[in-house]
Parts: C-alpha cells; sequence; structure tokens
C-alpha cells in the first residue's frame, strides 16, 4: 500500500508499480466505482458499438428469417423502413 496526494481537480497518481501490475498506461480508460470502503479504480475495456443503416437492418431482417411466413414478416417491416426488399441483397430462407 502506498499513500498518494490528490491533486487539482481529483488528480491521483496511481503508482508505477501498480499501473504495470494492471496494464494501466497513459490514456487507458478506467472505471471508478463507489464502495462503502472508498473508491475502487479498475482498468475497462472499451468495446466500439455499431450503429446500423436502415439498409443493414433490413439485410438482417430479410436474411434471418427462416420461415416462408417469417420471410413476409421481414418484407414488411422492411417496407416500414420506406425501403424496397427487393433492392436489398440478402439471402432467402428454402
Amino acid at each position: 500500500m502506498e499513500a498518494v496526494k490528490v491533486g487539482k481537480r481529483g488528480t491521483i497518481v496511481v503508482p508505477a508499480k501498480l499501473r504495470k501490475r494492471y496494464g494501466i498506461e497513459e490514456g487507458s480508460v478506467v472505471t471508478a466505482e463507489a464502495r462503502e470502503e472508498g473508491v475502487l479504480i479498475r482498468p475497462a475495456i472499451v468495446v466500439p458499438v455499431e450503429r446500423y443503416t436502415p439498409e443493414r437492418k433490413a439485410e438482417f431482417l430479410l436474411s434471418t428469417a427462416t420461415t416462408a411466413k417469417d420471410y413476409q414478416r421481414a418484407r414488411r417491416e422492411v417496407k416500414k423502413l420506406g425501403l424496397d426488399p427487393d433492392a436489398i441483397p440478402h439471402r432467402r430462407p428454402r
């Protein structure tokens, strides 16, 4: 355990030994969690979020249909998106 000072704006310098042990480097993202006994700081992983275009959503809807009935439902949903199902590249169910 090492004592560290809190700087301006609440900055805390994590000792080098701990940064190395937990893979925390300059620019790393960490989480700070309030606990009854204090603040828990730990490394975090940032996962990018993909935002789908209406065309990509339509492709998913049409390609994942497993029955003829499901495929017709998917076509209706694609039309609700304002797209022509026949203009979307996709795999049709057998």
